[in-house]
């Protein structure tokens, strides 16, 4: 009996084999197919291009040279370099500092610092307000260039 039932489980093992093949059809079993499979998994995994990516770090990269410029333009006006000059602030290590601000303290001091000169030249600021709001820049460049 013993030959019995180890000759029936291979003849199982083919009948059920056989069985798959006929249901799932040949491509289940083949390697090829299962190599097709792994590509689409992976390309799924991918939501984004590599295209999409490289043109969101261009646009990120140029957003962050332009603050830095904005930063660097506000901070050569004579009045930026009168009131670092009176508060004894070398203006060379606050520009040396801009480039080490994050991307979102970057992006806040520009916009803070072109909204101040823009009140200014409409006249809804005066000079000394400006200089405040320019120390207040300086100030927080160098502490968040600090920490």
């Amino acid at each position: 009996m013993t030959f019995s039932i180890t000759h029936k489980l291979p003849a199982r093992g083919a009948f059920a084999l056989a069985l798959l093949s006929l249901l799932f059809g040949p491509a289940v079993f083949s390697p090829a197919a299962r190599a097709q499979d792994q590509a689409q998994a992976q390309s799924q995994d991918h939501i984004v291009s590599s295209q999409t990516l490289q043109r969101q770090v261009e646009t990120t990269s140029a957003k962050r040279q332009d603050n830095i410029d904005t930063l660097n333009r506000v901070l050569s006006t004579p009045i930026a370099e009168r009131a670092m000059q009176s508060k004894h602030i070398d203006a060379t290590k606050v520009r040396t500092a801009i480039p080490t601000l994050s991307d979102a303290e970057l992006a806040n001091l520009a916009a803070r610092a072109n909204d101040a000169q823009q009140k200014f030249a409409a006249g809804l600021i005066g000079t000394g307000l400006l200089v405040v709001i320019l120390l207040a820049i300086i100030v927080i460049i160098v502490v968040a260039a600090i920490h």
